[in-house]
């Protein structure tokens, strides 16, 4: 039983003898955490947010602040550790990285009136999936809320990004679920308690249960209809996603329930159809690369390469779109002469540079909306809004479709910006309790309270020279700290001459200070205009949001006009800079591109050797051999990554590349297991294999890369040999095969529509050290040998072990050899020729150890072999 739980049991027993009673505070706490039992709950004292028992030894861990125990509750010690208010973003960051939920309790009664504690409430709840502070995010990712719910054998999904709005509903099959997670990467999942699949249990996400209740369909309609302030869902087309809705109306709740507050910037729902795009499984998007290696860094990804946009909005919209290629080739075309435009126009440039001066309008709408928007990022709105004229004017002569909408799009509200430049300074204060916020001019009677605060030193001059006049102490002075208020300063000689209504405030070493009833008065005066001017902004700066709020929707398309024109503009520079060229989409099917390059390895290897793809229906499988470190994997997933690149609207580095319908992208590279799961390397090999024989089509790009070598040699040729098979016969994929199994290069005399190329390798220099050159060129045909010895020695494996591997591999070809008549050939079916006898001179050659030999023994041991041939 936990420390916390321990108190409150004890509480409600005070009337056992033995039980000593809580303190008040403690009293309050222990309260408010009951409300709060599954989070760290942030409780203020003063100038410190403090934790206590169990939730004080979790955020000494996680935070690595100070445990102490202080004072004692109920007869117990109570543990603390506090963090400073004024800091305590750089902690809740730190937790939400975390996956931490946190209720932040504020002090919300006055301490001047309250008998006993303060009131304190819960006035805000952190959960990683509902952040939208600019300190607790990151700037180029979107932070996903999703929400599952399944019924009838169907899953309803649901997820917000509250710092946008977004709000998207889709239905999906059960086992698609974990590739939905991958693509979607969220940063928190709701589930019902009773919910359970295996890719929950994979996802290392934050989750929350919820109770089965919270997602009854009539309560999720109803949400839903009264957030959309709709009579019913047709509008928005998801009326008949039962489980979709359910969904939805769970997390609706539990984002108010953490909000404590409207959400208005919520006011329409999407209904995202999966076939609207490339399918990218969960193991493509990681063999890809797209925006995370495969040792889980930021760099070098495709990611990494192609971001130069230039605002936070952008660049997370390129994020979505890498992870989004569109099969609407009419969506994607515009894209393609959007970016044709900007190149030829030559305005991509100083579109550029005017987005660097421009916010992130998306995430301070949202904080507007939900009223927690600061200062700055008002004052950061109205430099941004300002600069989208700028970009409507490099705008007003396009062409394209596409241009023309986001440059219509791109007209800030006059009135947004009317009342922004107005009501707030340019540069206010970082934080409202600051004061400095609202502009001068804006409000008289704060333009009134701030004379006073401000012009209290004339005051006090004109009223040091009456004094001095008055009393004729010619060295008085009257002055001000922020410490002591106002005060009359003379010598402890002058001070006897004091008048009788001077009023001692302070006695010093060398003076004595005091106050007089008029100069009281006038401190009162200024210091409630303090407060007064404090407690005056706050109400204006609270008018200010709620007239900002109708203006939400307009300046949620600002934002995407300028994130969709961002991406465009960085698309543009990267395609010039990188010398990318426009793809071709056509009816013929099939994949023609020529020297197509891999974007991110040509970008750290220079010089790239670029290479040719030919895939159609009469050329669906090429069976690529050639040596390790031979550019066999480079290939493959340069071919994917330049579909990839044309879907998202994107130009592609090669010489011209025409491709045909493509419905999704498969791959099965690497070697890696699964601990967790209890999958061994070769399941996992397997288990993604199954995927693709599953659900690849005629119109699916398929890498594979080398198959079955987690087993046994015939194990794992037989099994390459059938999946390839099943990939020409059943699923007629278009597909790259790489493998070390020459054998199995023998396939293409079964099926014409396979065809054997390679990657080739030379060698050269001296018989016993000779160095291994990598062509990188594909060329047709297959290869003749791996040069696998030869990577060997490349690596580092010492010389001793790679000559008796050599040795050892000259035996068993020897005895391969030898034994074809036990061992049939898989791909022979007529019967074999008969054993070949091994010649004198090999068995010789076998035992000699040619690095033991002395000049003379090895010239005596060439006559020998000369003697056994001529005898032979």
């Amino acid at each position: 039983m936990s420390d916390i739980q321990n108190q409150l049991d004890a509480d409600q027993a005070s009337s056992h003898p033995a039980t000593a009673s809580h303190t008040p505070m403690m009293r309050q706490y222990l309260g408010l955490k009951a409300q709060h039992p599954d989070m760290l709950l942030f409780y203020r004292m003063g100038d410190f947010y403090e934790l206590f028992f169990e939730d004080a030894e979790k955020a000494s861990r996680l935070l690595g602040i100070t445990l102490t125990h202080r004072g004692s509750s109920n007869g117990q010690p109570i543990k603390m550790a506090g963090v400073p208010y004024h800091a305590v973003e750089q902690y809740l960051a730190k937790l939400a990285k975390l996956g931490e939920a946190v209720a932040i309790c504020e002090q919300v009664g006055d301490p001047a009136t309250s008998k006993g504690p303060v009131d304190r409430q819960v006035a805000r709840i952190l959960t990683p999936g509902t952040l939208t502070d600019t300190a607790l995010l990151d700037a180029s990712r979107d932070n996903q809320l999703l929400s599952i719910f399944q019924s009838d054998g169907v899953i309803g999904l649901a997820r917000l990004n509250l710092a946008s709005g977004t709000f998207i509903l889709s239905e999906i099959a059960i086992g698609l679920l974990g590739q939905e997670i991958e693509r979607i990467a969220p940063s928190e999942i709701l589930l019902a308690d009773d919910f359970q699949h295996a890719a929950i249990n994979l996802c290392k996400v934050a989750k929350k249960r919820l109770s089965p209740w919270q997602f009854d369909f009539d309560s999720g309609f109803k949400t839903l209809t009264k957030q959309l302030d709709t009579y019913d869902l047709n509008g928005f087309g998801c009326a008949s996603l039962n489980p979709a809705i359910c969904a939805a109306g769970a997390l609706l709740d539990y984002v108010k329930h953490t909000q404590r507050t409207a959400l208005p910037h919520i006011n329409a729902i999407s209904v995202e159809v999966t076939s609207a795009y490339v399918q990218l499984d969960a193991a493509t998007r990681r063999n890809l690369e797209i925006d995370v290696t495969l040792r889980g860094e930021a760099a070098p990804t495709l990611y990494s390469l192609l971001n130069t946009t230039q605002t936070a909005m952008g660049a997370r919209l390129l994020r979505h779109w890498l992870h989004h290629p569109l099969q609407d080739r009419n969506f994607v075309l515009k894209r393609h002469e959007a970016i044709a435009e900007l190149i030829q126009e030559g305005v991509y440039s100083p579109l550029t540079q005017i987005l660097k001066a421009i916010g992130d309008i998306e995430r301070i709408t949202a904080r507007i909306a939900l009223k927690t928007a600061r200062p700055r990022d008002l004052s950061g709105l109205t430099a941004s809004l300002q600069q989208l004229p700028l970009l409507q004017a490099q705008l007003l002569n396009s062409q394209t479709s596409l241009l023309q909408t986001l440059g219509s799009s791109l007209t800030p509200s006059n009135a947004v910006v009317s009342l922004l430049t107005a009501a707030i300074k340019p540069e206010p204060s970082t934080v409202l309790r600051e004061g400095g916020v609202i502009a001068d001019g804006y409000d008289a009677e704060l333009d009134e309270l701030r004379v006073l605060q401000n012009n209290h030193g004339e005051f006090l001059l004109q009223y040091e020279v009456l004094e001095k006049e008055r009393t004729g102490i010619a060295n008085l002075k009257v002055e001000y700290n922020s410490v002591h208020g106002f005060y009359i300063e003379m010598s402890r000689t002058q001070s006897e001459s004091a008048p009788t209504e001077y009023r001692r405030r302070q006695t010093l070493k060398n003076v004595e200070r005091f106050i007089t009833p008029e100069l009281k008065a006038f401190e009162d005066k200024v210091l409630s205009a303090n407060d007064r001017a404090l407690a005056r902004e706050k109400m204006l700066y609270a008018e200010v949001l709620e007239q900002l709020a109708p203006h939400i929707a307009g300046l949620q398309a600002n934002a995407g006009a300028v994130a969709s024109l961002d991406v465009l503009c960085c698309f543009s520079e990267r395609a010039v800079t990188l010398k990318y060229v426009a793809p071709q989409f056509t009816t013929e099917a099939g994949i023609q591109i020529v020297n197509g390059r891999h974007p991110v390895v040509e970008n750290i290897s220079q010089p790239f050797v670029a290479n040719d793809v030919n895939l159609n229906p009469y050329r669906q499988l090429l069976l690529i051999t050639g040596p390790n470190m031979g550019g066999k994997s480079t290939f493959m997933r340069q071919t994917a990554l330049i579909v990839l690149l044309a879907h998202c609207g994107c130009y592609v580095p090669a010489s011209s590349a025409n491709i045909g319908n493509i419905d999704r992208i498969m791959t099965r590279i690497g070697a890696s297991d699964d601990l967790a799961g209890g999958r061994s390397t070769f399941m996992v090999e397997m288990t993604e294999t199954a995927n693709i024989l599953h659900n690849a089509t005629d119109k699916s790009l398929v890498l594979l890369d080398e198959i079955g070598r987690g087993t046994s040699t015939f194990d794992g040729l037989s099994l390459a040999w059938a999946v390839a098979k099943q990939l020409l016969e059943k699923n007629r994929s278009y597909t790259l095969f790489a493998t070390h199994y020459f054998e199995l290069t023998r396939i293409v005399d079964e099926f014409k529509h396979a065809a054997n190329v390679h990657l080739d390798a030379v060698e050269h220099g001296p018989e016993n050290n000779k160095a291994i050159v990598f062509m990188h060129k594909v060329e047709e045909g297959a290869a003749n040998q791996s040069y696998g010895l030869q990577v060997a020695q490349l690596a580092g494996i010492p010389r001793s072990v790679v000559a008796a591997a050599k040795r050892k591999l000259f035996q068993l070809e020897r005895n391969q050899v030898a034994e074809n008549t036990s061992q049939p050939d898989m791909f022979i079916t007529h019967e074999l020729v008969a054993e070949i006898p091994i010649h004198p001179v090999l068995r010789e050659l076998e035992t000699m150890q040619a690095d033991d030999l002395t000049p003379k023994q090895a010239l005596d041991f060439l006559y020998k072999l000369k003697d056994l041939i001529n005898k032979d």
